[in-house]
């Protein structure tokens, strides 16, 4: 049996009275792109964090390639592309350099770090903001930025967390040939989206969560996904009344 890229088992995080992820179950595979669905507040972008180390969970263990993730190695972690809440680029520095920086972290040598920031750029339609200073990107450009970062080292496992927030429908596509792309390269993907046509053009899989729960799941190429989607969500909330 393949070893899953990412895995949550029994996975429960608590912040005092709120249960943020309720015994989360939850595996990635190689190659796959593996969408999460919900309404806000559903449990989406802590389960990421759980992922990627930046909270631990209550309960339960979160691994990244077979490895629980407070044993994971800095060098674990540099095949692992993540975009998560917001974009991370510090903004005094050009688009340049915050690409040529977020290689040399993912393990680049400098001449790999230019190379790379220059062929991401020209991926997600940033070299005319080569020169610009993040601060001064709009919203939709700064967050082609971050998913940049993430993307530059060619990681084998890819977390993003509403990647296609702020695009305009231009933005939206690259991301998605982005996404594909990797995917078809074997790189495992999590991905989480309030577009669920979007969703459907690049999932593998989508789960649905609802209160920190994984609730069921919606077929990418099914049909009337939006509606399935809320009928599960309102029949969860139902049950829990």
């Amino acid at each position: 049996m393949t070893t899953p890229a990412l895995e949550l088992a029994g996975v429960l995080k608590r912040y005092a009275d709120l249960t943020a992820l309720a015994g989360v179950d939850l595996r990635v595979q190689p190659g796959e792109v593996h969408a999460l669905v919900g309404l806000n507040g559903a449990g989406k972008s802590t389960l990421m964090r759980v992922l990627l180390g930046m909270t631990r969970p209550s309960a339960g263990v979160a691994r990244v390639r077979g490895t629980a993730v407070p044993a994971m190695r800095p060098e674990g972690w540099r095949g692992v592309g993540h975009l998560v809440e917001s974009p991370l680029a510090y903004p005094e520095l050009s688009v340049a350099d915050n690409l040529r920086i977020a290689g040399l972290l993912a393990g680049l040598d400098r001449p790999a770090a230019r190379a790379a920031a220059a062929r991401v750029a020209e991926e997600l339609a940033l070299t005319p903001w080569w020169r610009r200073r993040a601060r001064t990107l709009s919203l939709g450009n700064r967050q082609r930025l971050g998913l940049g970062g993430a993307l530059l080292a060619d990681p084998d496992v890819l977390v993003l967390d509403e990647p296609t927030n702020g695009l305009d429908p231009a933005g939206v596509v690259l991301v998605r040939r982005a996404v594909l792309a990797r995917a078809a390269q074997g790189a495992s993907v999590l991905v989480s989206s309030h577009h669920l046509d979007e969703v459907a053009r690049i999932a593998t899989r989508i789960s649905l969560i609802n209160g920190g729960r994984i609730i069921g799941s919606l077929d990418p190429g099914g049909t009337d996904i939006e509606r399935r989607f809320f009928e599960q969500v309102y029949a969860d909330v139902e049950a829990a009344r």
